[in-house]
């Protein structure tokens, strides 16, 4: 039995620089395992869309599919715009098996390299002091994404014995301005911004340039296509492909029209 094909779902860009971060993730990930179906796929009309993945993958007798949300603010629930995708797909092909794997969310291993992004802006900014932090996130995400990050902004605070402060690119919390000024009127006054970001999407340019403008120091790069980012989207593929393969519903996100 062949296993489930993987389609790595991203929010939809119009950004070249963009939409190569989630190529190069897809082309990764295809080349460490040659034997898996691994295909990529984006939210609203940017191509190539779900539906029309689902639909060629359907056309060459795929008949089980899993989606793995490439977001890392959210755990338990993907975004209603990427659930609307599995329901589209589902529409637009009854005959093929689709479901849907939990986000990635804010894994605790990707604050090693969000160090290694913020040492080398650090570097490249000529800074040498640091007294505090921002951990930059796209949103505040599902309940259990929003506990997350908290924790992981006591986690980084805790190994670089620095105040951490967490910072939303969208309207769900404080924007880095925000935290960077909090931080000021504790006194802290060497400032830098780690990003949660896995592409330089628009929020994240937005964001970089406000922190900037706001005196940080130096913003990190976005975490980009790492190993570690592809191994985390592999075992939220391999969780639920192993469930369906067992014919159960465990680790599956079962949605339909009513969950809207």
């Amino acid at each position: 039995m062949n296993a489930p094909a993987l389609i790595l779902l991203a929010q939809g860009t119009v950004h070249p620089c963009v939409e190569q971060v989630y190529h190069a993730l897809r082309h990764q990930l295809q080349s460490e395992r040659p034997a898996l179906s691994i295909h990529l796929a984006f939210t609203d009309t940017c191509p190539p869309t779900g539906p029309q993945v689902v639909g060629t993958l359907a056309n060459r007798g795929v008949g089980e599919i899993v989606m793995v949300p490439l977001d890392l603010s959210r755990v338990c629930q993907p975004t209603d715009e990427m659930q609307q995708v599995l329901l589209a797909a589902r529409r637009h092909r009854p005959d093929a098996r689709i479901t849907m794997a939990r986000p990635i969310g804010p894994a605790v291993e990707l604050l090693n390299i969000l160090d290694v992004r913020l040492r080398n802006a650090l570097s490249a900014a000529n800074a040498t002091e640091l007294d505090g932090l921002v951990l930059s996130n796209p949103a505040c995400g599902d309940p259990r994404g929003a506990g997350l990050i908290a924790r992981r902004a006591r986690q980084w605070a805790a190994h670089h014995r620095l105040p951490v402060l967490v910072a939303y690119g969208d309207e769900s919390g404080h924007d880095v301005a925000s935290a960077i000024s909090s931080l000021r009127q504790l006194g802290r006054r060497h400032i830098a911004v780690g990003s949660v970001y896995i592409a330089p999407t628009v929020a994240y340019r937005q964001q970089a340039e406000l922190a900037l403008e706001s005196g940080a120091l130096a913003v990190s790069a976005p975490i980009g296509a790492e190993p570690r980012l592809a191994e985390l989207a592999m075992a939220r593929y391999a969780y639920t492909a192993m469930a369906m393969l067992d014919d159960q519903t465990t680790g599956e996100l079962e949605l339909n029209d009513q969950a809207l």
